[in-house]
């Protein structure tokens, strides 16, 4: 079985809006054992949605459309899909009233265009949409089978996860692909792949399939087995050794967040923590609140980014701001530990840094970060240089930050720099 994805937007085709649905759709299709063998992108234009999908639909079996399915005169995907399959369009009355019950719940007016919502190619199966008011549609033809999807990505992977996938598993006899993924931050994927190259060749030995999936500030190691559920027990085993091998930046299995790892982690040992942020400007504390429950943890930050604030707020030393600056080692480590006197927490996480691209000195360049973590035993600081980039430098910090305290709750040793 084939599948093909394609993208209806202007807005992807200019960079406006990135294309995160394809992606998703590409990795949920291909782990139900589904592959994709092509995504297109093309603009709201009704030629190239015609020639786009009847090419589709003559090499793959299934094509996955999204996009083009809302209220206004630029979205023409429905009256293409009309076009092509022969049919027009009619109010699908439980569709209206589905929509009508989203606005009257919402206490707003519904207006015409959102009657026309309701308006579907005749003959099409109807995907309800609950989380909005574009439906999803499936057509079939010549044994193929097309699917037209909202192109807000909510809306679209719920109707993906309720109604396609367990349609396309009943339908066909698809095996679900059987991975494994471990997490980890703050080591390169250059410099893993050349220090655990024995462990690799061993993976690929047993006839498993390794991925390197790098972002910035982690990489995440898949392996991949034709064998299904069976190779389990050998699969954690191998993360187990990487584990033991690599404690400081193995931070999770699955599809867990470092925010949630650290999280789990405050909440079983019934610790809170608290941020001073300088150079990620709330970056750090709006990633830990960013999970659900954070507030049994979380007391709260003091974002102070001006020298004075930094000696007003947290009570850093003059002179110490003076003589060493606020990227340092003594400006840092007072953040910290004043920090967690003041919120009355058992952690307090500092940062302070160069984020760039300019404000670098031949001493301290830009990408010079320092992170201080203040507890009841003690304090003690960590200095970084992550590059020339801004946006890069926020994550990196608060990434590693997040690890820093995961390690020191877990009373991993690393050495202190």
């Amino acid at each position: 079985m084939k599948a093909e994805i394609i993208s209806i937007g202007d807005e992807l085709l200019i960079g406006q809006t990135v294309n995160t649905n394809a992606s998703w759709i590409g990795k949920e299709l291909s782990m139900l054992g589904i592959p994709v063998k092509r995504c297109v992108t093309i603009s709201d234009d009704e030629n190239e949605i015609l020639v786009s999908i009847d090419n589709a639909l003559k090499s793959s079996d299934l094509v996955i459309v999204t996009g083009g399915l809302g209220p206004t005169k630029d979205d023409i995907t429905k009256h293409t899909l009309c076009k092509y399959f022969g049919t027009h369009l009619e109010i699908n009355q439980v569709v209206l009233d589905r929509v009508t019950k989203y606005f009257t719940d919402r206490g707003r007016e519904m207006l015409d265009v959102n009657i026309q919502q309701a308006a579907l190619p005749f003959g099409c199966k109807v995907l309800d949409n609950f989380q909005g008011t574009a439906s999803g549609m499936w057509f079939e033809k010549d044994g193929s089978i097309l699917i037209s999807l909202p192109g807000v990505p909510f809306e679209m992977k719920s109707i993906m996860e309720t109604l396609v996938f367990p349609k396309l598993k009943e339908l066909f006899n698809v095996s679900a692909i059987f991975h494994r993924t471990i997490l980890l931050q703050g080591i390169g994927e250059s410099y893993l792949a050349e220090k655990m190259k024995d462990w690799e060749d061993r993976i690929h030995n047993d006839g498993f399939g390794l991925a390197y999936l790098p972002s910035v500030g982690s990489v995440k190691l898949r392996i991949t087995s034709p064998n299904g559920e069976d190779d389990l027990i050998k699969i954690e085993k191998y993360f187990d050794e990487l584990t033991t091998e690599l404690p400081i930046n193995v931070y999770g299995r699955g599809e867990e967040s470092l925010n949630e790892v650290v999280g789990k982690l405050l909440i079983d040992k019934k610790l809170t923590i608290g941020t001073v942020e300088s150079c990620t400007g709330g970056a750090l504390a709006a990633s830990i609140v960013s999970i659900s429950g954070s507030s049994n943890y979380f007391q709260g930050s003091f974002l102070t980014y001006s020298n004075e604030l930094k000696n007003k707020i947290v009570g850093v030393n003059k002179s110490d701001l003076l003589n060493f600056g606020a990227v340092s080692e003594a400006v840092v480590l007072q953040m910290a530990e004043n920090g967690r006197q003041k919120l009355g927490v058992d952690f307090c996480i500092s940062t302070s840094g160069i984020a760039g691209p300019d404000g670098g000195t031949e001493a301290i360049p830009v990408g010079t970060i320092w992170i201080g973590i203040a507890s009841k035993e003690g304090s003690f600081a960590m200095k970084y240089n992550f590059g020339n980039s801004r946006e890069r430098n926020v994550q990196m910090t608060v990434l590693s930050a997040l690890n820093l305290l995961r390690c020191t709750i877990l009373g991993i040793k690393f050495k202190i720099k």
